[in-house]
């Protein structure tokens, strides 16, 4: 968990806990015996990202299905995380050599945003 929080994380008021303003939802549509395989290609590509929550299969809804969670405090703090990202080439090196070939293994993605209140 982040050792500081800006003034935009609130904290839940059941649990005192962060309350993160924005969760984004990374999704994959597989191709039939891919997901568990596109699923452990994220999970092990994302280890070190601090944004990083779940990632998520199906157990109903379309088959197939892959979601990467993540987190951020704002808009503004995901657009800077994915900047960073994409100047780090370091890291965009381990992540392509993580997630070699995946682009094979899904038929149609997309992303959604959602606000958290």
């Amino acid at each position: 968990m982040h050792e500081t929080l800006s003034p935009a994380v609130r904290l839940h008021r059941f649990s005192n806990k962060p309350f993160f303003m924005i969760v984004v939802h990374d999704i994959f549509i597989c191709k039939p015996g891919n997901a568990s395989k596109v699923a452990k290609m994220f999970k092990e590509a994302m280890k070190d990202n601090k944004e990083f929550v779940h990632i998520l299969t199906d157990l109903s809804g379309p088959f197939n299905k892959v979601v990467m969670e993540s987190k951020y405090e704002s808009l503004s703090a995901y657009e800077k995380s994915f900047e960073q990202y994409m100047k780090d080439a370091e890291a965009m090196k381990k992540m392509k050599e993580t997630m070699a070939g995946y682009t094979d293994m899904y038929m149609s993605g997309s992303r959604e945003i959602y606000q958290v209140w």
